[in-house]
């Protein structure tokens, strides 16, 4: 009895053999059984050209796996953020540039062998060493020396060095930040070889901060990635210097709130020239906007940004909740000697407070001072009372404390909003992600109204947020009114504005300003590889664009030709066994007459 064999060596092998019993039925398949095999067969082609060529879009997003310190082409770099409260280092790392000048490096945060990011913190701040300076090195030095045994030795003397400070350095007097920063200019070259320099360490402005953390957010959204794709936003933009030029159309970037305990800050892409209501307006302004270049090459305008920037102090969730209590213990005591009344100056006869939850019994200020209050849960009347703090003037074109804010395109721009307005919406109101206004002050509202028992028995039952603790339960219907305020009346960012994400993380990572620092700061590293591509000749371009086929559509290639020579045999293999059943008698071939039975 014969056998039909078939093989053939893909990166995996693969036999199998046909008896002539069953080979009659497969040899004369209907035309739609062809078709149907020859279908699979290209989709399964299709899956693996997706899995090959997408892994690398992918690996932006989900960058998660373990960094390979082997690879001889990856670059390092490090930024330690030496803050009010701690330092840390964050060890970032790059592959070396694809030589097109119209990409940034792409910088990813290197991960250890459990894939967890190379971050270390050290306590209390550098700013504690005012007094001793000379212990500024010994302070950095576990930060350093964490990092230097994640990255591989020999690429220590090419891996740049940044040591940014910022707020808690800010306060001290210029003398005593100059003696901590000289220290390290000092001894660090002595006990370490990276890539360091004087203007590698140095103290950074609130503005400088505003603009990395820009950065950073736009870089992980793939907002500088000027390839358009269709139903991607684009925005027109003038660039600065260039009145004469075309205006540029590229991707639309993101702009940043962030509230925190302290302060609130705003940051923005301005895409057209501004103009100014006076010139002291514009004088201010010239403090706020930022225009710089992202790009390896100066002469190209398509990495240009003009950025605005404002940080205000006294207007985060805490410090504006503090103020709000310093106003009314004050106000309050005045009216007292004013009404000969004793209103707040016991539990029995509490000051009602339309910014807690109704029936919350709270006590504020000192001890000689001290004031009770109970909440009413009245979000509007919140509201109205907490508008005078927001500091605004009748001036033009201004925002909080009458700063100036250029005008924002509304109908065509993204905001992104962190830490309380993402707390504001998401640990309690269960909101977070695109912010709708009337839905947020709806519940708002509602939390505002119920009653404080009833609140803490749905915190006990675990109906918030795993983080969010009594403080948060206390004064979410505060921090609720204010976040609206500050936006809307503040910002002046309209009631039906549509495009607000509240977000703790992007992309499930958490983004610190210490990326778009080093984004910035390695900006004209690509020069380097761009220089070297452009002397490698046409035949070493035609063999890298070789092996790229070799790798791939070569495959693809032959694959499809032995799927086509498979379906060309069967059908020639069917043709011969129609003509040899025409010249039999049916009771000669009784497999062959019911194999053509199912044609």
């Amino acid at each position: 009895m014969g056998r039909i064999s078939f093989s053939c060596l893909f990166p995996a092998s693969w036999h199998f053999s046909l008896s002539s019993q069953v080979l009659p039925r497969l040899l004369v398949p209907s035309l739609r059984q062809l078709l149907f095999i020859g279908l699979v067969l290209c989709l399964m082609g299709l899956l693996y050209l997706l899995l090959v060529t997408g892994k690398g879009h992918l690996a932006r997003v989900t960058d998660v796996d373990a960094t390979d310190t082997s690879n001889p082409n990856l670059n390092y770099g490090l930024v330690v953020d030496c803050g009010s409260s701690g330092s840390r280092v964050f060890v970032y790392c790059w592959p070396q540039h694809n030589g097109n000048p119209h990409e940034l490096l792409d910088i990813q945060q290197m991960r250890d062998q459990h894939r967890k990011p190379v971050v270390m913190k050290i306590k209390p701040g550098i700013s504690e060493l005012a007094k001793t300076p000379e212990k500024a090195s010994d302070y950095i030095y576990p930060l350093l020396s964490f990092a230097a045994q994640h990255i591989p030795k020999n690429k220590h003397q090419e891996t740049p060095l940044y040591i940014l400070c910022t707020a808690g350095m800010r306060i001290l007097p210029e003398s005593q930040q100059e003696a901590l920063l000289e220290d390290l200019r000092t001894d660090i070259p002595v006990h370490f070889n990276f890539l360091f320099s004087d203007s590698h360490v140095e103290v950074i402005s609130g503005k400088q901060e505003g603009v990395y953390a820009w950065i950073g957010i736009n870089f992980v959204l793939g907002r500088f990635n000027h390839v358009h794709n269709d139903g991607e936003a684009v925005v027109e933009v003038h660039v600065p210097g260039n009145d004469q030029q075309e205006a540029l159309v590229r991707k639309r970037t993101a702009g940043v709130l962030d509230m925190g305990g302290v302060s609130t800050q705003i940051a923005y892409e301005v895409p057209k020239t501004v103009s100014f209501a006076s010139p002291q307006q514009e004088e201010v302004a010239k403090n706020l906007l930022a225009e710089f270049n992202l790009g390896c090459d100066a002469h190209r305008t398509e990495h240009v940004y003009r950025v605005y920037v404002s940080t205000f102090l006294g207007f985060g969730g805490n410090a504006a909740r503090q103020r709000y209590e310093e106003s009314l213990i004050k106000n309050t005591a005045a009216r007292n000697r004013l009404l000969d009344q004793h209103t707040g100056e016991t539990a029995e006869s509490p000051l009602l407070d339309p910014c807690l939850p109704a029936d919350l019994q709270d006590e504020i200020g000192p001890s000689a001072q001290k004031l009770y209050l109970r909440g009413t849960g009245d979000f509007d009347q919140c509201r109205q009372i907490l508008q005078p703090f927001l500091n605004r003037t009748n001036e033009t074109q201004t925002s909080l404390s009458g700063i100036y804010q250029p005008a924002i395109d509304y109908s065509n721009s993204q905001f992104y909003g962190f830490s309380e307005f993402y707390y504001c919406t998401e640990d309690v109101l269960r909101m977070g992600g695109d912010y709708n206004a009337s839905k947020y002050a709806r519940a708002a509202k509602s939390y505002c109204s119920t009653q404080w028992k009833t609140l803490r028995e749905r915190f006990d039952s675990g109906l918030y947020a795993s983080h969010a603790d009594l403080h948060r339960l206390k004064y979410q219907c505060f921090k609720s009114a204010w976040m609206y305020e500050v936006l809307h009346s503040g910002f002046s960012f309209p009631a039906n504005y549509k495009n607000l994400k509240t977000a703790l993380l992007v992309y499930d990572k958490e983004v610190q300003w210490t990326l778009g620092a080093i984004l910035y700061r390695t900006r004209f590293l690509p020069l380097r590889d761009i220089q070297q591509e452009s002397l490698k000749g046409a035949h070493s371009h035609w063999r890298h664009s070789f092996s790229f086929v070799n790798n791939h559509y070569l495959f693809l290639a032959c694959f499809f030709i032995v799927l086509l020579s498979i379906m060309l045999y069967l059908l020639r293999l069917r043709r011969i066994h129609r003509r040899a059943a025409q010249h039999c008698t049916p009771s000669s071939v009784p497999w062959l007459e019911e194999g053509l039975g199912s044609l």
